[in-house]
């Protein structure tokens, strides 16, 4: 937890950390909903004049933010763009008045190629404030039919006949198969995903929907491989080299799918595309740990804890090397591409806040 609290750290803030500390706000696109919602407070209710001004102040609520949830990496991700709304809106607005008052200089501006890098932020727009609210209201209702576009891609990746394996519950593949489902037959074999073997809940909703489904152990995982087309999964982030962190279980799929060659698709809202880089031997810094009494030992055995050390992970980190395409509300694209769409999502100057 962060320790005194700033001064300038806006109410919003700390009630949106509360909240998600107490499960009062759960899930990634609620959470960054709520982010997004509180940065436009934020930019709404703060005296300020420059753009300079204000993105110092998003970006130390920002950072007051990430160090208190650091496990949500999403949430860094909507201070970031939010600081790109206000460099793009800036730089676009700046232009304009240029335009109307001097189109001399802007021309010379033209010609002497000055761009963002020479940009000091410090001229006061009054214009900027309103531009901002309508950027921000246009990302909202992006981020609102952002699992709708991705769904929307369904038939295009599932195929009739297909057998697809996917693992533990997620919200978004199972929309994924049911959009797929209303025009071709396929199976899915699901993993239960333990230690919270949500799967089963995955397993009931799809076989609900009238899609033919195998609840599988994930001991069985290798085994039923080789019966696959392919691996269809969700994420919580991706990572500026491609790498994901999913739900416990997911490394083991994408290592049984590269052994016997199946495609390995991940479904990727472009808010939980993270610039930060993490490799496989940083899993514990970016892992979340519960309680080995949650699924791994049972209550009657808990005296054995004192004698052993349990570790009970929430997540699995994914190397690049065995996803084979991402789904983003954008489109498919590979591991490799994940650079190019950070560049359009975030600013340079951002990624470390």
């Amino acid at each position: 937890m962060v320790g005194k609290k700033d001064e300038d750290i806006n109410e919003g803030v700390l009630k949106l950390i509360n909240d998600i500390h107490y499960g009062d706000i759960k899930g990634t696109h609620n959470i960054v909903v709520a982010t997004i919602s509180v940065l436009k407070d934020i930019i709404n209710n703060t005296e300020w004049t420059t753009a300079k001004y204000l993105m110092g102040v998003i970006t130390r609520n920002g950072k007051y933010l990430v160090e208190a949830i650091p496990l949500e990496f999403s949430i860094g991700n909507m201070v970031r763009r939010i600081l790109k709304i206000i460099r793009e809106e800036y730089t676009s607005e700046l232009k304009n008045k240029t335009d109307e008052t001097d189109p001399q200089e802007s021309l010379h501006k033209i010609l002497t190629a000055e761009g963002d890098q020479q940009t000091d932020f410090n001229m006061s727009v009054p214009s900027l404030k309103s531009a901002l609210i309508e950027h921000i209201n246009e990302f909202e209702a992006e981020l609102e039919t952002c699992s709708e576009n991705i769904t929307a891609q369904a038939s295009e990746h599932i195929h009739s006949n297909e057998i697809i394996m996917t693992i533990g519950k997620s919200k978004l593949v199972e929309e994924f198969f049911k959009e797929a489902a209303t025009t071709r037959a396929f199976e899915v074999i699901v993993a239960e995903g333990g230690p919270s073997l949500n799967g089963q809940e995955m397993a009931v909703n799809l076989a609900k929907a009238k899609i033919k489904t195998t609840l599988i152990s994930d001991v069985a995982i290798f085994a039923m491989m080789s019966r696959v087309n392919k691996v269809i999964i969700g994420t919580h982030t991706v990572m500026a080299n491609g790498g994901l962190r999913a739900v416990s279980g997911s490394h083991t799929v994408a290592q049984a799918a590269k052994h016997y060659s199946v495609p390995v698709m991940v479904l990727l809202p472009l808010y939980k595309l993270s610039p930060l880089y993490l490799c496989s031997h940083e899993q514990d810094g970016f892992n979340k740990h519960v309680s080995p009494t949650q699924g791994v030992i049972n209550c009657a055995n808990a005296p054995l804890l004192e004698r052993i050390h349990a570790y009970n992970p929430v997540f699995d980190y994914v190397p690049p090397e065995l996803v084979t395409l991402f789904i983003s509300n954008t489109g498919g694209n590979a591991p490799s591409y994940v650079y190019r769409l950070l560049s359009e999502l975030y600013h340079l100057d951002d990624y470390e806040l």
